[in-house]
C-alpha cells in the first residue's frame, strides 16, 4: 500500500506545483496589465503619439506666452526653417533604424549643394544633369560608410566621425571655401531654386515647395519602410541582426543600401537648401548633423535600432522649430533655447529606454 500511495502523493504534489505556477502567471498577466503598462504598450505600438503630443501641447503653450506665435505667418515660417533639418532626419532615422548612426550627413549635404553649383554655374552644365550627378555623389559618400560599417565591421559612430572630417575638408577644397552667390544662381541655373518657390496661402502664410517636398519624402520613405520587403528587413537588421541573418536576410547588403539610401536623401536636402537660403555656402547648415539627430531621438526612434518613425522625425524637427522660434518670440534668451532642447533630448532618451523595459 506504501509503494501504491507514493505515486499518488508524488502526482499530487506535481499537480499543486502546476496550480501554484499557474496562479502566479495569472497574476503577473494581472500586473502587465495596469494603467502604466497598457500606456507603455500602446506608446510601443504607435510611437509618433508622444512627438505629436509634444507638438500639440508646446504650440498651445507658446500661443499663450508669445505674442503672434499662433498667427499663420509664424507657423508657415516655422515649416520653412525646419525643412532641410526635417529631409537630412528622415536620412538619419533610416540610419538609427539599424542601431548605426551618422554624424557625417550635414557636411554630405553641403558637399553635394556645392557640386550641383559648381556644375550648373561655373561649368555650365544643365542643371537637372548637375543635380543628377549631386545625387551620384549623395549615393557614394553613403556608400563609402557603408562599406566600411557592413563590411569592415567598424561602429558607426568613428566611422562617421571620420568622414565627417573627411567631406568637411574636401567641401571647403572644393568651394575654394568660396560661395556660389544668388545672382549667378538665378541667371545660369535658376532650376536650382526651385524648392524656394513659395505658394500663397493668405494671412501673410506661405508654403515653399521645399516644404511640400518634406511632406512628401515622409511619405514615400514611410512607405518604403512599412510595406515593402527591403523596409521590414531594415527592421529587423535593426531590432537583432543575429536573427536577421538567421532568417536568411543579407544583412551585410541591408546595412549597405541603408546608407546609400541615406546618401542620395541627404543630396535632395541638398537641391532643396538650395532653394532655402538662394546661395550655396560652405559654412552653411553647419548644425544640421547635431539637429538632425535631435530632431530623430525627439520624435521617437529609438537609438537601439528597430523601432522609430519617419513621421516622428518630422514632427520631432518641427518641435525644435516651434520651441525656438516660440522662445525667441517670448523674449527668452538663446542659450534658455538650448537648454531646453537639451532637456526634450533626455526627457525623448528616458521614454526610449522605459518602453523598451516593456519587452524585459
Amino acid at each position: 500500500m506504501s509503494a501504491n500511495s507514493e505515486p499518488q502523493k508524488t502526482i499530487s504534489d506535481f499537480e499543486a506545483v502546476l496550480d501554484k505556477a499557474d496562479s502566479s502567471v495569472a497574476s503577473f498577466e494581472q500586473d502587465r496589465n495596469g494603467p502604466f503598462d497598457i500606456l507603455r504598450d500602446f506608446l510601443r505600438t504607435t510611437p509618433t503619439a508622444i512627438p505629436a503630443g509634444v507638438l500639440i501641447l508646446s504650440v498651445l503653450g507658446f500661443g499663450l506666452v508669445a505674442n503672434n506665435f499662433l498667427k499663420l505667418s509664424t507657423l508657415s515660417l516655422v515649416l520653412q526653417q525646419v525643412t532641410v533639418t526635417g529631409i537630412v532626419a528622415i536620412a538619419q532615422t533610416m540610419v538609427i533604424l539599424t542601431a548605426g548612426i551618422d554624424l557625417a550627413v550635414g557636411q554630405l549635404m553641403v558637399l553635394c549643394s556645392l557640386v550641383m553649383g559648381k556644375l550648373a554655374v561655373e561649368l555650365g552644365l544643365p542643371a537637372w544633369f548637375a543635380i543628377l550627378i549631386g545625387f551620384v555623389a549623395g549615393g557614394a559618400m553613403g556608400c563609402l560608410n557603408g562599406v566600411f560599417v557592413a563590411y569592415w565591421r567598424l561602429p558607426p559612430f568613428i566611422v562617421t566621425l571620420g568622414t565627417l572630417g573627411i567631406f568637411k575638408t574636401l567641401k571647403l577644397w572644393y568651394s575654394g571655401s568660396e560661395s556660389i552667390r544668388a545672382s549667378d544662381i538665378e541667371d545660369t541655373a535658376p532650376f536650382l531654386d526651385f524648392f524656394g518657390q513659395t505658394i500663397k496661402l493668405g494671412a501673410g502664410a506661405e508654403v515653399t515647395y521645399g516644404g511640400i517636398a518634406l511632406v512628401l519624402t515622409a511619405v514615400v520613405a514611410w512607405y518604403v519602410l512599412n510595406r515593402t520587403p527591403w523596409g521590414r528587413h531594415v527592421h529587423a537588421v535593426g531590432d537583432d541582426p543575429d536573427s536577421a541573418l538567421l532568417a536568411g536576410i543579407q544583412t551585410k547588403r541591408v546595412l549597405l543600401s541603408v546608407y546609400v539610401v541615406a546618401g542620395i536623401v541627404c543630396a535632395f536636402g541638398a537641391w532643396i537648401s538650395i532653394g532655402r537660403v538662394g546661395t550655396i555656402n560652405p559654412e552653411s547648415f553647419d548644425q544640421v548633423n547635431l539637429d538632425s539627430i535631435t530632431a530623430t531621438v525627439i520624435g521617437g526612434t529609438s537609438l537601439f535600432g528597430g523601432r522609430g518613425s519617419l513621421f516622428g522625425s518630422v514632427l520631432g524637427a518641427l518641435i525644435v522649430g516651434v520651441f525656438s522660434t516660440g522662445l525667441a518670440l517670448a523674449g527668452v534668451d538663446s542659450y534658455w533655447q538650448y537648454l531646453t532642447i537639451g532637456v526634450l533630448i533626455i526627457l525623448a532618451v528616458a521614454i526610449d529606454q522605459w518602453l523598451r523595459r516593456a519587452t524585459q
